[in-house]
């Protein structure tokens, strides 16, 4: 007997794409030339969507493990992984994608837990750097082996070249839609 959760990831593209074409065909007056771009940037939205709901839950249950939300690790590793650059908070909300209130939250967590710790900023005492641990080092060098050898079983399907397209075109939407882009100017 076919497992049904196999059946219903087989037939959500399909299930999808229907959806696409449905949004599409209602943000578009007439089927000349911005109906192809109007049916690639429906498709972009909700796949994007999709994709971006699915990673969260793929990453939080990884991270589960570590004891880490997605907001703690990605501060975590924003600090851990900025080499000779030291982060304010500031830089780290843009890093997660926080509000300053949510970093502040999760900046705290990580404090408490001896992962990270904040330091007065010599040149300028008004603002406050944030620095990992030896701990927070250890840990996030960890988790980041940890997510990189499961998501590469995870995307064993795709090849060589469907990875680094993958990764291409993620850049391109992340650079699209962040900041100083024109997506965040209007």
């Amino acid at each position: 007997m076919p497992d049904p959760q196999e059946q219903a990831s087989d037939h959500q593209p399909h299930l999808v794409d229907e959806a696409v074409e449905r949004l599409a065909s209602g943000t578009r007056d007439d089927a000349g030339p911005d109906a192809a771009n109007a049916d690639t940037a429906a498709g972009i939205l909700v796949w994007a969507y999709l994709a971006g709901r699915q990673l969260d839950v793929w990453l939080a249950n990884a991270l589960g493990e570590a004891g880490l939300t997605t907001s703690e690790y990605g501060a975590l590793a924003g600090v851990a992984f900025a080499g000779e650059h030291t982060l304010t908070a500031g830089d780290l909300a843009r890093w997660t994608v926080q509000t300053s209130g949510g970093t502040t939250k999760t900046v705290q967590r990580l404090v408490e837990r001896g992962l990270v710790r904040r330091a007065a900023d010599a040149d300028d005492g008004r603002r406050t750097l944030i620095r990992p641990t030896d701990e927070g080092l250890k840990v996030a060098a960890a988790v980041v082996d940890d997510l990189v050898v499961r998501l590469d079983r995870d995307l064993s399907h795709l090849d060589a070249v469907q990875r680094a397209r993958l990764l291409d075109a993620l850049r391109g939407l992340s650079s699209g839609l962040g900041p100083g882009s024109n997506a965040t100017a209007s």
